[in-house]
């Protein structure tokens, strides 16, 4: 399962952090689900090379935030509506945190609705705008 996360670090954040993002996006993803056991602990920092208390703390910020629970003797795992419960936060948080950049960005290059609607359907947006949006 964490194999097909990428390994690189970034000194950008500490280790348990990203840890903690890694754990949210395969909830989103849907990699793992309401009720699934998170991988052991010491198996995380096996494959992935850490201190197992730098993952113990990753996955304590989100027994913290009531995403995960503890079931004595037999691990963590994904507590039901999660899912939901970090849709609603990440949904929120990007709308103020990130959103304002992104917008700030899209005005400042011209970007047309029209383009970012193509972007979207394809994946990517066109560097060389059409006749029709010059």
């Amino acid at each position: 399962m964490w194999n097909r996360m990428d390994r690189e670090w970034n000194d950008s954040q500490p280790i348990y952090r990203q840890l903690r993002h890694r754990v949210v996006a395969m909830i989103l993803d849907g990699v793992l689900k309401e009720g699934d056991p998170l991988p052991s602990v010491r198996n995380v920092a096996a494959e992935q090379r850490v201190n197992p208390l730098t993952v113990l703390k990753g996955y304590q910020q989100l027994v913290d935030e009531q995403l995960v629970e503890t079931k004595r003797g037999l691990g963590m795992f994904v507590k039901a509506g999660a899912r939901n419960l970090l849709l609603k936060g990440e949904r929120q948080k990007f709308l103020t945190e990130q959103w304002p950049r992104v917008a700030a960005t899209i005005q400042r290059l011209g970007i047309t609705p029209k383009e970012l609607l193509r972007a979207a359907a394809t994946g990517r947006l066109s560097s060389k705008k059409t006749r029709e949006e010059r």
